[in-house]
């Protein structure tokens, strides 16, 4: 069969190229794909969010599965609308994109069914939300973006001037366009963060394997928050013991409040997870395949991905296996462009990226390029995730980062810590804030 896939970041080449691998699959379509999944695939100049466009280009195509990678064409209700025309599709509905498309939406189920998370209020005026961090007591207060944010209305406050800083930026001066119509103040927690990923069709969990990412920009997880700068995967520190208590106090409870609200979810669902002293407790919700984590966990995830994405379009995920994992380590490296997550320039020649890939157990995912030719040249801030496999964390480093050094393009720059983190000890703080 066909199998077309949405996007255009390292998420849909990571998903492209393990989908290519299937012997169940005929050809892999992404829409509209990079400079990285042409070579995997064949690309469609059709964009994510175009609905009629992608349902057409399905039809005519006659494919067998829909794989929808970003959460905007989540949100705007792609999955209902596939799903209407009777294509199998991996990706959840518009009801349970709201999950992540709002903050409030998400925490106000949370509480319902009594999920263990962070203590919050919202806020739909500025005033009425600086009024209230004016007269906390207890500080660094944590203040989001309600909306869609690609990762960066996130704030950490250590005060109530910074805190009403943050207010004005997502609020008053639109530093995150709709995503500010609202906004969140929640308590802040210490732990151990960590990201848990669930393919799920609404009755059964298939859990996979944590990974733990590097949000900030610089080094020592300082500087401004990102999409992610790298990631690295297995999680050493985080016992069978919390597994288990987040697969019986967040994953199934999240499960079972979606059924009785009536959402109907097929696809990935993504909690983000601060593990404290008193367990694991839960910080959000994404309804995708999180970038770069997912580039990592296609790496490690050992057999065919399809008849997992498959039985989950079509609610028959009880009958498949639970998946099993390559037990080396993996890291993944993000290169991005300078002036990233600011402003930066697109357009500069890649060099150097069959010789990374010659080496051993390194695949380098692409995420911000497009072909010119014959030329491969940027053309997003983060440009492409270096991934290498490994006997240990500290051999993947060193091979991500030896494949990274082959390759070069002006202004191009990353994190050397990827993969360095400790635990339990690291502060949440300096790794989920976004500095003013």
């Amino acid at each position: 069969m066909k199998v077309l896939v949405v996007g255009s970041g390292g998420r849909e080449h990571a998903l492209c190229w393990k989908i290519a691998q299937s012997p169940l699959v005929e050809e892999v379509l992404a829409c509209p794909g990079n400079a990285g999944t042409q070579r995997v695939g064949r690309n469609v100049d059709v964009a994510a969010t175009d609905i009629d466009g992608i349902i057409a280009l399905a039809r005519e195509e006659r494919v067998g599965l829909v794989v929808v990678g970003p959460e905007d064409p989540l949100c705007a209700g792609l999955a209902d609308r596939l799903r209407e025309a009777g294509l199998p599709t991996f990706g959840p509905g518009a009801s349970g994109a709201r999950l992540e498309g709002s903050k409030s939406f998400a925490k106000d189920l949370i509480e319902r069914h009594r999920i263990p998370t962070a203590a919050s209020r919202t806020f739909d005026r500025s005033g009425l939300a600086k009024g209230y961090v004016r007269g906390c007591q207890s500080w660094p207060q944590v203040v989001k973006a309600d909306g869609l944010a690609a990762g960066k209305g996130v704030y950490i406050c250590e005060d109530s001037r910074t805190a009403c800083a943050a207010i004005d930026a997502i609020m008053e001066e639109r530093r995150h366009g709709k995503a500010g119509v609202k906004v969140l103040i929640e308590e802040f927690l210490e732990g151990i963060e960590a990201s848990v990923f669930a393919i799920t069709d609404g009755s059964t969990i298939l859990i996979l394997e944590p990974v733990m990412d590097h949000k900030q920009v610089g080094a020592g997880d300082t500087g401004p928050n990102t999409g992610g700068m790298g990631v690295y995967s297995p999680v050493e520190g985080l016992t069978r013991r919390t597994h288990k208590q987040i697969e019986q106090r967040i994953l199934v409870p999240s499960i079972h409040a979606m059924r009785q609200e009536g959402i109907d979810f097929r696809g990935v669902l993504f909690c983000g997870l601060m593990i404290t002293e008193s367990g694991p407790r839960l910080l959000e919700y994404n309804v995708r395949f999180g970038d770069p984590e997912c580039q990592v966990l296609m790496r490690r995830l050992a057999g065919d991905v399809v008849p997992m994405l498959l039985a989950t379009a079509e609610g028959k995920l009880d009958s498949i296996d639970t998946p099993t994992w390559d037990a080396r380590a993996c890291v993944g490296v993000v290169g991005a462009s300078e002036g990233y997550p600011g402003e930066y320039r697109k357009g500069d020649r890649i060099v150097g990226l069959e010789a990374a890939e010659g080496r051993t157990d390194v695949v380098v995912f692409h995420a911000g390029t497009r072909s010119e030719g014959t030329d491969v040249v940027t053309n997003g801030g983060r440009v492409l995730c270096v991934t290498a496999l490994g006997e240990d964390m500290e051999a993947a480093r060193e091979s991500a980062y030896a494949a990274f050094d082959v390759i070069d393009w002006d202004g191009k720059f990353c994190r050397r810590d990827i993969g360095r983190r400790s635990l339990p000890a690291q502060p949440a703080r300096a790794r989920e804030g976004h500095e003013l």
